[in-house]
Parts: structure tokens; sequence; C-alpha cells
């Protein structure tokens, strides 16, 4: 969960405590009064003995009461309402605090071959240029969660039995032994076929007997609540998100670069296969629309200002903004080789936590991970975004 829902949370927790307040005090008046009434008859009735009882059935609640925290104070009539200065409310606003990020990097040499024998003190991780403190590192051991996106829309029927296909591949692939995973379709509408299970076999057949849908493709839609999903599992579990889809949206109420914050924040690295057909192909596409853009700069704008990408490369840009591996089918390879090549890269990559230190959070916060063997390439997510502290 993000600092900026902690502290809704922590604000609403202070409504319901107050509500709890005031019918507390409501209760123990109204108790009070029946224990004031009944304490009466007892002890002309059963004497001191009974009266001892209630008179400790009297101060239980008036004890709640006053351990209750105090109601609101109402301002006197006439009397003006002091005024907290500017600097006082700067100092009292909710600000969004990271309490971790999570950098899952890969590491390669020349010949483009994973390099797995590098150990922590190899590492050393960078925040806004200041080298952080490794308080986490791990070699393809953590659980993963691991949210399925597919599309469903009418535009890929022609793909849509290798998707299914597909599905044994990713139970066996990118599921493994030791992840869950959950899985949501998307048209018109962003459904829920599987929630998060460890059953690779429900996984599988939800996968097998996918429904296809109609025309539309809410994709960054399907993007925030799969990122919603990922947010409410345990921090020790690395939060996955594969999508199968054109990079294409129509229609969604969510921004691409506001998913993209969310799902830095929540430390959620995005893969994506990505799916070409001539119906996709011949699409029109505006004239201010770039096909060849820089994938991480553009990332960077999108998460910055929270915008759509006017580009056709949407999904390539996600995975880019989240350190994760965009997979273009029609130019690579066919979407079961792409599926298990990210489910090997998934089980044997670096992941390295780190704790930010600092006041002032707000803002892009660029992250840079190097290592002190030469010759090797480093491929981890670009940075993160915390949005100014809301008075």
């Amino acid at each position: 969960m993000t600092a900026a829902a902690r502290g809704g949370s922590a604000l609403e927790a202070t409504r319901v405590r107050g509500g709890e307040s005031d019918t507390l005090d409501s209760y123990s008046e109204f108790g009070m009064k029946l224990v004031n009434r009944g304490l009466f008859r007892r002890l002309i009735r059963c004497g001191a003995a009974v009266a001892l009882a209630a008179t400790v059935l009297f101060a239980a609640p008036f004890a709640r009461c006053q351990e209750a925290p105090a109601g609101p104070l109402h301002p006197r009539p006439g009397v003006p309402l002091e005024q907290i200065p500017p600097a006082e409310q700067q100092k009292h606003a909710i600000r969004v605090r990271v309490n971790e990020v999570t950098a899952p990097v890969i590491v390669r040499d020349p010949k483009g071959e994973m390099v797995f024998d590098l150990r922590q003190d190899n590492f050393r991780v960078y925040d806004n240029g200041a080298e952080q403190k490794i308080d986490h590192f791990d070699v393809g051991g953590d659980p993963l969660s691991i949210v399925l996106v597919i599309e469903a829309s009418s535009h890929i029927q022609p793909m849509f039995p290798s998707i299914k296909h597909a599905g044994i591949v990713f139970s066996e692939a990118v599921m493994a032994q030791t992840s869950e995973a959950a899985v949501l379709s998307y048209d018109s509408t962003v459904d829920l076929r599987v929630k998060f299970t460890t059953d690779p076999d429900s996984v599988q057949y939800a996968i097998e007997h996918l429904p296809l849908g109609v025309n539309d493709s809410l994709l960054y839609d399907a993007m925030a609540r799969g990122i919603s999903m990922l947010n409410e599992r345990p921090a020790v579990r690395r939060r996955i998100m594969l999508v199968i889809g054109e990079s294409h949206d129509s229609g969604s109420e969510s921004r691409l670069g506001e998913v993209l914050r969310q799902a830095q924040l929540a430390n959620v690295t995005i893969y994506s296969v990505g799916l070409s057909t001539a119906m996709a192909d011949l699409r029109a596409k505006p004239d201010h629309v770039n096909d060849t853009p820089d994938l991480l700069a553009l990332a960077v704008f999108l998460v910055k200002t929270g915008k759509n990408a006017l580009t056709a490369s949407s999904l390539a840009v996600a995975s880019a903004a989240t350190g994760g591996l965009h997979v273009d089918t029609v130019r690579d390879r066919s979407i079961e080789k792409a599926i298990d090549n990210i489910g090997g890269e998934l089980h044997a990559q670096y992941t390295i936590g780190y704790r930010p230190a600092g006041d002032d959070p707000e803002g892009y916060h660029e992250i840079k991970v190097v290592v002190d063997r030469p010759n090797l390439s480093v491929r981890t997510r670009p940075g993160y975004y915390v949005a100014p502290p809301a008075l």
C-alpha cells in the first residue's frame, strides 16, 4: 500500500475512532441512567452485597467513557476561530512516504547471457544520486504474486487460439512452484476470471476457456485493476503483472501515466507480450504518433505528467517504466516462446530492496544500479514518482 493510501487510511481511522467516541458517550449516559435505577432497587431488595455488584456495573461504562477520546470542542458564539499559519499547514500536510523500493535487476554479459554469480557486495544502488543501503537482496528466490491480464476483444480473434494454448506455458514456466496468480480479461469491461490461487490447473483452465468479447479494449483500466490487486498482496512477495494484448486502448478512464505511477509506488514490475494482427496493423494511426520513441524517456515523461502515451508502444513503455520486459510476437517469437522466456527471467533475476532516506521525497526519483564487474549491462526500473503533499 502506498504511503498516501496509508495516510488516507489513518485519517479514516481517526474519523472512525471519533464516531466510536460519540457512540460510547451516548451508551454510557444511557447505561448510567439504567444502572442508577437498578442500583436503587437492588439496594432496597438485596442489601449491601448486591449493591456492591451494582456499583461495579456502574463503574464499567463510566470507565469506558473516561477512556474514550474527547469529542470536538465547539467555539463559543462570537469568538473567531484561530487560523493555522501556512507554515503550520505545510508542517501538517499529508505526505507520501515510500517505505521500501524494490528494484528488479537483470545483469547480462557481452554475449547477452544472464549473469547469476554476483553477490550483494557487487552491487551499488543510488536514489537521485545518493547511495542507498541495500536492505534486501535475492536471486530468484522470493515468491511471486502475478496478475495475468489478457485482451479478449474481437480485435485479436485470429490470435485467440494461440493465447489459449499458452495457458500451460504460463502455469508451468511463470507460476512454477512458489507463485500465486490471478487472471483478468478485458474488452469493453474488465473481468476477474480467477482470484489469487496457487493452483496452476485452475489458472490454466481459465485461460483455455476464456470467452471472446466485443470490440472495445480497456487496456489501461485492466492494468489499473491489476496493480490495485497486487498492492494488497504481502510485501514479502514480488509483484508481477503480465499483459498479453495489443498496445491499444479504447475507452479507459485511467491514463497510462497515472497507471505507471501507481505501479512504481506499489513495486509492480510489468511484463508484456505484444499482439499484432492484420486488423491492428491496418488500423489508422494519428500523424503525431511516434512509433519509435525513446522508451525510457517517454516512461519518465508519462510518470511525471500522468498523461497518456502518443505512441503505438504503450505496453513497451509500461515495461520499460517498471523494469520489466516487452516482447513483440510478430517481430520476435511466438506467444508461447515469449511467455517461456519471461518465466525464465522472473525466476533468475536479482531483487534489490532499500529504504529511501530524506525528509523531502516528492518529485521524480531516479534509480541507478551499478555492478563492480566490467563489461556487464544492467537493466532495472528507471525510478518512481512521489506526488507533492496534499494539504
